[in-house]
């Protein structure tokens, strides 16, 4: 077993505090069916950095509790396990070309649920694939086009940051 460290608790926290910011500065394009959560470009961390997934979950729970149009119970709950599913997940892929797949398929199936019971709840399964799917859209344009460079920028600064896995 891995020991805990207070670098380890400081990196997180880093993270957390990164994603709730990003999310919230960014607000009118984080929240919504169809949304550019630039934060979730950070849900590629876990699969170099294993320790950044309750950062990551955190900040999440921070950034939906936090959310300028109103908190989602559903949203705070599923949505934030939805992102330390897909970190956890994200934890375990080899193939970096396939980082941004887990945030993109789980935040996709879990927060288009969400999106779908509470925008149209008599309307559930006709509105759920609309939603699962912008929402499985932006979180692929947000990992491959933000994530994965960033990814490769932190691999690079590694040594200078002294990133503990």
């Amino acid at each position: 077993m891995k020991q805990f460290t207070v670098k380890k608790l400081a990196s997180s926290a880093m993270v957390a505090a990164a994603y709730a910011a990003l999310t919230l500065i960014l607000f009118p394009i984080s929240y919504g069916n169809i949304q550019f959560r630039l934060s979730e470009a950070l849900c590629l961390l876990p699969y170099s950095y294993r320790n950044s997934v309750w950062g990551l979950f955190i900040g999440c729970v921070i950034a939906n509790l936090l959310n300028p149009a109103g908190v989602n119970a559903l949203d705070v709950v599923f949505g934030s396990a939805a992102t330390l599913i897909a970190g956890l997940m994200t934890a375990r892929i080899r193939r970096k070309a396939l980082a941004p797949l887990p945030m993109a398929i789980v935040n996709g199936v879990v927060v288009g649920a969400v999106l779908a019971f509470t925008a149209t709840p008599d309307n559930f399964f006709a509105s759920f694939w609309i939603f699962a799917l912008e929402v499985a859209a932006g979180e692929l344009v947000v990992g491959y086009v933000v994530g994965l460079p960033l990814l490769k920028l932190f691999e690079k600064l590694r040594p200078k940051l002294k990133l503990e896995e």
